[in-house]
Order: structure tokens, then sequence, then C-alpha cells
């Protein structure tokens, strides 16, 4: 993995944010960068994101075709399995349920495994990409989003732990079964709730 020095260690407070989930602590104005791979040098003329698997139509969206859909934001938290929280942020992009649309999932479909143009991949069920829960996003804080936080773009899945929104995105594939990802066949948890702290395979 790599990661910024600093991230951990942090003093946690000694009264508890009802916005923290257990275990968690507030990582005020920083933002700790983790990647399980060197970040590549890929331009937004060269990002595509591919739809495919259990779905009728696949396609694959090009950055001036992906920016021509309905804008969708995200104001809120997230957290990281590190332990570390950051409250308040904000993401622009295209809201999962407008692309999902497009290529029309089949009934059968239950899960999708979210790849990155690095190879790195991870699984999610597809319950918890859809109904305003999950956007694919090119901009933090009005911003373009930084090619070390997943830039040009990244899935963002907020209600589950941070590893599960796949830096520099390049596509979903829709399965009919659950097929982990990376961390998840290094014994990370499938799923990933911070609220339930899912961290490991058998918390």
């Amino acid at each position: 993995m790599v990661a910024t020095r600093g991230f951990t260690g942090r003093v946690r407070a000694t009264e508890r944010d009802p916005r923290l989930p257990p275990g968690q602590y507030d990582a005020g104005d920083s933002w700790p960068v983790l990647s399980a791979e060197v970040t590549p040098k890929l331009s937004a003329a060269d990002w595509t994101l591919r739809i495919d698997g259990l779905v009728a139509e696949p396609r694959t969206w090009g950055w001036d075709e992906a920016h021509a859909l309905p804008r969708a934001e995200y104001a809120g938290d997230i957290h990281c399995v590190t332990s570390w929280s950051k409250f308040g942020v904000r993401f622009a992009g295209v809201s999962l349920d407008d692309l999902l649309a497009a290529v029309r999932p089949a009934p059968s479909a239950t899960h999708v495994v979210a790849y990155s143009h690095t190879g790195y991949t991870t699984n999610l069920p597809l319950a918890d990409i859809t109904g305003g829960r999950a956007w694919i996003v090119w901009e933090h804080d009005g911003e373009p989003l930084a090619p070390e936080h997943g830039g040009p773009a990244r899935l963002i899945v907020p209600h589950l732990y941070f590893w599960k929104s796949a830096k520099w995105i390049a596509g979903l594939r829709l399965l009919d079964h659950d097929e982990p990802g990376f961390w998840e066949e290094n014994g990370y948890h499938h799923r990933g709730n911070p609220w339930q702290e899912q961290r490991y395979a058998h918390d």
C-alpha cells in the first residue's frame, strides 16, 4: 500500500463525535493518500468508463460523454478502513443510477466488480451502488479531482469503507454472484460497513 506519512497515530477525541463510526478518528482538514498501487499518469482524454457483464446493452463512455450526463453531487462524510474519517466532503460527477439506466442490468445481476485503469478491483453488492448511494466523480470541493485521490475520475460509495470507492475507475462488471477484489482476496471484508466495523473477513 502507498500511503502518506503521518496518517497513523492520531489522538482520538475524548468526547466522541456522533458522526464517527466505531474505531474511527476525525482527520480534520487532511485527506491521507492511501493506494494499493502507484498513481498512474492518466489524462482526462484517455479516461474511459465501461459497464458490462449482465446488462442488456454494454456501453463505454469517454470523458465528454460522461460529462454530458446530468450532474450529480455528494456532500457528506467518508470513512477509511485505516481508521480516519473526513467530514463535510463535496464531490461532483454523475450518479451511477443514470449510468446503469443506460445499460439496463439483467434481473439476475446481484453484484458488481469495480475495476480501475491500474488493474485494481473491488466487489460490491449491486444494492450498494443503486438508489442514490454511489457516484463516478471528477470534482472535489469544486476543483478537479487530484490524481493521487483517483483523478481524473473515481467511484465513491461513501456509506462503505473507502477502499470500496475505486480510484481511477475504468469500469463495472455486473455478475450474478459475489467475486472478491484485491483487498477482499487479502483478508478484508466483502462488504465493509464502517458502522458495523466490517474491516476484516470475519468481522
